[in-house]
């Protein structure tokens, strides 16, 4: 693997205008290709096949055509001024003048008067009108919502508190942007300091781009025919972003201290490819097997993110291999801090291989290993506290509950709930299949009057029967909202109910709507959450096994990520469901953790986290085989790899904590969960936990048994096979480059 990688270093130096040709035209061409590709349309699949909410939901567009359609929609709210009703007729004018106006839009399918369909609160202080549309949100024209927010204001004019919810006006946050922007900058300053090098920060930025703009190019090029779309390739980008950064990051400082060692450019691009490439490939890997696990929890939209974001990281790995090396070879002395330019000295030869200067990496380690079991116990202890949480863990889907105040989707649904009750909010829709029963209509009137009757349901709507009048629709309202634990409960009642009534009645019933798909969905991401977990880690363990060839270091490695990842995990529980400190991060409402948010919390995290244990126990291990004991090895690994390791967290944390600042309640709580887990596995397991336990392990971290020594495949990660290939080095920078010795960025 080093030898091969080695080579391919040493040629992309050398073809240098060739290999960064071929990424042009890589790029060049998925561009044209996303360019003309057609828009990606709905591809029918199914959310999460298998579960009854959306069971019923296909059942319900298979028995009423149309009832399914995806067409945006606006529900406004209409609220009375202090002491005055909604039916006075002032008031009354001003709403059937909005609802007429909003009829009148082109792309409008219908607007329902709220005296027509009993859409008044009880003491007449709150209305509300819904207006359907043809085609859904993100295809509305510019001219239909101006026109329903000029009918809004000016009802607004007549004295009325008018708030919208729905789709039709709901803003849409837009994927990276500020966020993305802010990350970006942050890792230029972590890298310049890293560096002090323009041009050593700014390489590594720039091929990340690359890699990220052929990944969603491509990702927009075979949308269409795979099914794909800027949603599916967020957490592309965002991921691509992050590992692109690392992995050039890492070959490009493992240049710059082959250079100090003596060696000439190419030879320096060669060995920093065959060594640190090796670690990026491995790391890479693992990144990928997290992604590609996601097919394992069954929803189809995660499969396809997962993996669109392990081509990206794919990709990241190739640009990382070929296009780094590229660049070095037009500007090689670039990379160099202005010390070593300025001097034109680069360090003393290949005997300091080994090296003997202390720098924080050094006396970092040291400290760990002189009180080793010191630091296991404040480790394990604090991230066991901080874990704690994390078994309360309640996930839903948060809706226009969880926005701010501030919106006017808040005010809506905040309107709505004290008008018409907290369940209002969020009805659920009960499908019955009558095709069995003698009388339908009966067996429907029947099942709808024994649900009425539910603990916990407030009212019940008649039913409604498709053209063929073998299957029922109606809604039942819940006294609690769709978030609370209650009405999860009467979920699960009106569910066991249903062999009594299938009994009684002979035909047969299931529960869907926003609310018992969101149940649904919650309880089946986290019964997957384990199985997920498994299936990562124990592919991994092998990964890990093949690369440091040994029993202890992949087995402290996971248990090392799952304290990391549920201490972030109890972090998240206890800000975003517990309010602990949430007004610090401007969080207005506290509730269940969006249900996706814990598996992509796993999945990017564990990436990350075995992206900072390759790059550091590979260097420990490389000492290791190298020679040296297990103690100066681990020391050895911290004083090379300990800086870019930091710098890379700490650019990590910069990205996902841009996200913190959003006013969506779903990314910040992704922001957070994220930004907390680099912190926590970078700095506490990985620079903390792993030199303590190596330094108690000593010899026996390296243990591995003889017959599967001989069974396991070799991968030359060390770079032992190069020491043969290394060529002499050569006095002076200039002497190494001469007619690239001028060129900087």
């Amino acid at each position: 693997m080093a030898t091969f990688l080695y080579r391919l270093g040493r040629t992309a130096f050398r073809r240098r205008w060739l290999v960064t040709l071929l990424w042009a035209v890589v790029l060049g061409g998925v561009g044209l290709g996303a360019a003309q590709a057609p828009a990606a349309g709905d591809d029918g699949t199914s959310f999460m096949p298998g579960i009854e909410a959306q069971k019923a939901f296909d059942l319900i567009g298979e028995r009423f055509p149309g009832s399914d359609a995806k067409g945006a929609n606006a529900r406004i709210v209409f609220i009375a001024p202090g002491g005055e009703k909604v039916t006075a007729e002032d008031n009354r004018v001003a709403i059937d003048e909005l609802v007429s106006t909003a009829a009148e839009g082109s792309q409008v399918d219908s607007a329902v008067d709220p005296f027509k369909a009993g859409a008044v609160s009880k003491d007449a202080s709150i209305a509300y009108a819904t207006v359907t549309y043809k085609v859904k949100a993100d295809d509305l024209t510019d001219a239909s919502k101006d026109s329903l927010e000029k009918a809004i204001e000016k009802a607004r004019g007549s004295g009325l508190t008018v708030e919208v919810g729905g789709t039709a006006l709901a803003s849409q946050p837009a994927a990276g942007g500020s966020a993305e922007a802010i990350g970006i900058a942050l890792a230029a300053v972590v890298l310049l300091i890293t560096f002090g090098s323009l041009a050593a920060a700014g390489l590594p930025l720039l091929t990340a781009v690359i890699g990220v703009g052929v990944s969603m190019c491509a990702i927009l090029t075979l949308g269409s025919a795979l099914g794909l779309s800027m949603t599916t390739g967020t957490l592309a980008s965002m991921l691509g972003l992050a590992v692109g950064i690392d992995y050039a990051l890492f070959v490009v400082s493992r240049y710059r201290e082959e250079r100090a060692h003596g060696h000439a450019p190419r030879e320096a691009a060669g060995l920093a490819v065959g060594t640190a490439g090796s670690a990026v490939v491995f790391a890479g890997l693992t990144v990928i097997i997290a992604l590609a696990g996601l097919s394992v929890v069954g929803v189809p939209m995660l499969t396809k993110m997962g993996l669109c974001a392990a081509g990206a990281v794919a990709i990241g790995v190739l640009v990382a291999l070929t296009l780094v090396p590229a660049l070095l070879g037009m500007w090689p002395n670039a990379v160099l801090s202005r010390k070593v330019r300025k001097t034109g000295k680069r360090g003393g030869g290949t005997g300091s291989r080994s090296g003997s200067a202390v720098n924080g990496g050094t006396r970092w380690a040291r400290f760990v290993m002189r009180r080793p079991v010191a630091v296991i116990v404040l480790s394990v202890a604090g991230l066991g506290a901080l874990a704690l949480p994390a078994g309360q863990l309640e996930m839903g889907m948060p809706g226009d509950e969880a926005k701010p105040t501030s919106t006017t989707e808040r005010r809506a649904y905040d309107a709505l709930a004290d008008g018409f009750g907290a369940g209002f909010n969020g009805p659920l829709t009960i499908v019955a299949d009558v095709r069995g029963a003698t009388d339908p209509q009966a067996a429907a009137a029947a099942m709808a009057d024994q649900i009425k009757y539910t603990d916990g349901v407030v009212s019940v709507t008649p039913p409604r029967f498709n053209e063929a009048g073998d299957t029922a629709l109606f809604s039942a309202v819940p006294a609690t909202g769709p978030n609370e634990e209650a009405t999860k409960d009467i979920v699960q009642t009106i569910r066991a109910e249903r062999p009594g009534l299938e009994a009684d009645t002979g035909a047969t019933f299931e529960v869907t709507g926003s609310t018992a798909m969101n149940i649904d969905v919650a309880q089946a991401l986290k019964d997957a959450l384990v199985p997920y977990l498994a299936v990562i880690v124990m592919l991994s363990l092998l990964l890990l096994l093949v690369i440091f060839r040994s029993i202890l270091v992949p087995v402290k490695a996971a248990l090392g990520f799952l304290l990391s990842v549920l201490a972030a995990l109890g972090s998240v529980v206890a800000v975003f469901q517990w309010g602990w400190g949430a007004e610090l991060l401007g969080v207005e409402q506290t509730g269940p953790i969006m249900s996706l948010m814990p598996i992509f919390l796993v999945g990017i995290v564990f990436g990350l986290a075995m992206d900072y244990e390759v790059f550091l126990v590979a260097r420990m291990r490389e000492a290791y085989v190298h020679g040296e004991r297990p103690g100066q090895a681990v020391v050895s690994g911290f004083r090379h790899s300990a800086r870019v390791v930091v710098a890379a967290a700490v650019i990590m944390m910069g990205v996902f904590s841009g996200f913190i600042g959003s006013g969506e309640s779903m990314i910040k709580t992704i922001g957070f969960g994220l930004a907390v887990a680099v912190l926590f596995d970078a700095f506490v397991v990985r620079m903390a936990l792993v030199p303590a336990v190596l330094a108690l392990l000593g010899d026996k971290a390296w243990w591995l048994p003889r017959w599967l020594d001989k069974a396991l495949p070799r991968v030359d990660v060390e770079g032992t096979g190069l020491t043969s290939q290394a060529q002499a080095p050569t006095p002076t920078l200039h002497e190494a480059h001469p007619r690239e010795s001028a060129r900087t960025f």
